[in-house]
């Protein structure tokens, strides 16, 4: 996932609803989701966009099924450790906890596949600088960075009021970016759509992302991956204990025999913001 940017264009952002501000009144708590629906499926981009039945469910209601691969290992550019012990369930939701020590969690839904659209209810308190939180779209074939990586909500800003996403291509690791402004420490839903023809990002249904430059989409299948990555190189001071709480993620297939995708966001980028390869990659 990053760091040492090197910046050839200004990124352009995206506000979305207003940001958390110190003495706002609570917001009331969202009514419990009806029986056998999705909490915030109301406000899905698959409810909102006529997605239709996803492919895979996954509401962390009990163990994990071997369709996921839990990280044991050296953590990110081998700083820290992923360890299936800093998973915690409860109540339907999962929680990854990231330790001052650099012991976190990331894991792989796999199989994937090629073409498709996924979405996952996240939020993510206010962390350590750190700490990143990520659903991304990684290679099956584990051939990054030429099989390509899509960040499609890499929470950067460890005060969690804006949110990036980075689409990586080709062999020497480009990218394009962008960026929205939101209040993710709160409940949100988001999902990427891969197409043929782009690739568009969606908050709470509301696509805020696109490229429609088909020369840098990913070449093969792709599966989904919920990550909090660590970059002990960000670090001011003792580090803080972080955390990223994760709802439910859905996949879905792409309709074959026509485009079958959503119309472009009125004043949304069109092509996302052109990096250079210094970039190190989110991905495993």
């Amino acid at each position: 996932m990053r760091r040492s940017l090197t910046i050839t264009a200004i990124v352009g952002t995206v506000v979305l609803g207003s940001a958390s501000t110190a003495g706002a009144s609570p917001q009331p708590a969202p009514p419990p989701a009806a029986p056998g629906v999705s909490a915030g499926h109301e406000t899905s981009a698959a409810a909102l966009h006529g997605w239709g039945d996803p492919g895979r469910v996954e509401e962390f209601n009990g163990p994990l099924d071997d369709s996921w691969n839990v990280y044991d290992g050296p953590g990110h550019a081998d700083k820290g450790r992923r360890t299936p012990s800093a998973l915690s369930f409860a109540d339907g939701i999962m929680t990854i906890t990231g330790s001052p020590k650099g012991d976190t969690a990331g894991m792989g839904w796999e199989p994937g596949q090629r073409y498709g659209r996924w979405e996952g209810r996240v939020k993510a308190p206010a962390s350590d600088e750190t700490y990143n939180a990520l659903l991304l779209l990684w290679p099956d074939a584990e051939d990054f960075p030429v099989g390509g990586e899509i960040d499609f909500m890499e929470m950067m800003d460890h005060t969690r009021q804006s949110t990036n996403i980075f689409l990586h291509y080709g062999k020497d690791n480009d990218q394009v970016a962008g960026e929205v402004n939101i209040d993710a420490t709160q409940w949100h839903n988001w999902a990427v759509e891969w197409a043929p023809t782009h690739v568009a990002a969606f908050v709470d249904g509301k696509e805020w992302w696109r490229t429609d430059n088909t020369d840098i989409l990913p070449p093969r299948a792709m599966h989904l991956c919920v990550q909090l990555d660590w970059f002990p190189g960000d670090a001011k001071g003792e580090v803080q204990e972080s955390h990223m709480l994760v709802d439910w993620v859905k996949q879905y297939p792409y309709p074959t025999g026509g485009e079958g995708g959503p119309a472009q966001t009125e004043g949304a980028p069109d092509a996302g913001t052109l990096l250079s390869s210094q970039r190190a990659p989110s991905g495993r």
